[in-house]
């Protein structure tokens, strides 16, 4: 039954100096501010504690991708994500046939009954044309009933977020079919016009799939899909904050305009994050990183990145100059407001009740310590 204290612990009621959190078993069974109530089993004087972070955009990671349909690359991938502080992951598929989605879905729903993942999030195939960025354009489709009825039948429960184009045809349809079946549904990879975006939310889109990437640009005479998803406080907005994506002064001004429980940090991350430069797949696209930036073979287009959400995070607490502010604020993108997108219980959080997934972050918010479910990832 560990008790942990640590010179600062970042609960819901905000940034605690010093802190502590209690774990028992797979849960948490009491945190709170300054000293804990009897000798703790773990001091942590200079480490920050935090909650596991919620990558509810991921790829791959360490050479293994989610899209292969392979057991061991989904453990891979999940493994180092855990190692960069991610302790609960919605595994993401791209654009594929038919036949090839169907298999993917069946595996990672294994993974997902065995624990590996939260779930599962269908990025794609029923994607626009015009943005379709690294997905397989040859792949793309309309969204139709019986596909989508057996993608659900297939993942038993497991597929958590399908990513679509609201201006398809069976777009409207694919929404509600979908939210009946309690998936979120995320506008995306679309050149939705602001007027298509809001009536998607309205038949119950509530996230937005990484603002700004993939999508119309904004224009002050034709807004598109941004500022509609911005502006609805219905809606959770995915940014992809690696510097690359999305220039930090729009990261900075998306938090602020939307609030951090509107916004969640995602990585979007390939197997080609961990690994340096060279040369990778997307699923059937091929992708060159050069300088830890990944893009379609031969072109400019970004092929989703080589991120890890303890990056992101130390980018959200580096933002305005209220520490305790920013620290808490980044919690929120990584852990709180990501897990409440999706619907997940018991995560994102170091209250009482809550799984005990827990990350220690040390120098410089450099992962020291992983706890996932009770058990320790990685040495101190």
């Amino acid at each position: 039954m560990p008790l942990i204290a640590a010179g600062t612990v970042v609960l819901e009621q905000g940034v605690c100096r010093p802190g502590w959190t209690h774990t028992s078993g797979v849960q948490i069974v009491g945190s709170g501010q300054g000293r804990p109530p009897q000798p703790p089993d773990l001091y942590l004087p200079d480490a920050v504690l935090v909650p596991g972070f919620v990558d509810i955009h991921v790829h791959g990671g360490d050479g293994a991708s989610y899209t292969d349909g392979n057991a061991s690359d989904i453990a891979r991938a999940a493994r180092f994500h855990r190692r960069h502080g991610t302790t609960t992951t919605l595994a993401s598929l791209v654009t594929a046939s038919a036949v090839d989605l169907l298999a993917a879905v069946r595996v990672l729903a294994e993974s997902t009954t065995a624990g590996l993942i939260a779930g599962i999030h269908l990025e794609g195939p029923w994607l626009s044309a015009v943005h379709c960025g690294a997905h397989d354009r040859t792949q793309l489709r309309d969204p139709a009933p019986a596909e989508i009825d057996a993608l659900l039948a297939a993942g038993e429960g497991a597929i958590r977020m399908v990513t679509l184009a609201p201006e398809r045809p069976g777009s409207d349809d694919a929404i509600t079919r979908l939210v009946d079946a309690g998936v979120v549904v995320a506008v995306g990879h679309t050149d939705a016009s602001y007027e298509q975006t809001r009536h998607a939310i309205e038949l119950g889109a509530t996230v937005g799939t990484h603002l700004f990437n993939a999508m119309r640009p904004l224009h002050h005479r034709e807004p598109g899909p941004a500022l509609a998803l911005l502006e609805d406080d219905r809606v959770t907005v995915e940014l992809i904050a690696d510097g690359v994506h999305v220039h930090p002064a729009v990261v900075h001004a998306v938090i602020e305009a939307a609030g951090a429980d509107r916004v969640a940090l995602v990585t979007d991350a390939t197997a080609a994050a961990g690994l340096g430069d060279g040369e990778f797949r997307l699923g059937a696209i091929p992708v060159d990183v050069v300088e830890g930036v990944a893009r379609v073979q031969g072109t400019s287009t970004i092929a989703g990145s080589t991120a890890t959400m303890d990056q992101l995070f130390r980018v959200a607490a580096g933002i305005g100059s209220d520490r305790d502010a920013a620290l808490a604020a980044a919690v929120r993108l990584t852990s709180t407001t990501p897990t409440r997108a999706l619907g997940l219980h018991g995560v994102g959080s170091l209250r009482a009740g809550a799984a005990a997934n827990l990350v220690v972050l040390e120098q410089n918010l450099q992962v020291s310590a992983v706890m996932t479910h009770g058990d320790w990832q990685m040495d101190r």
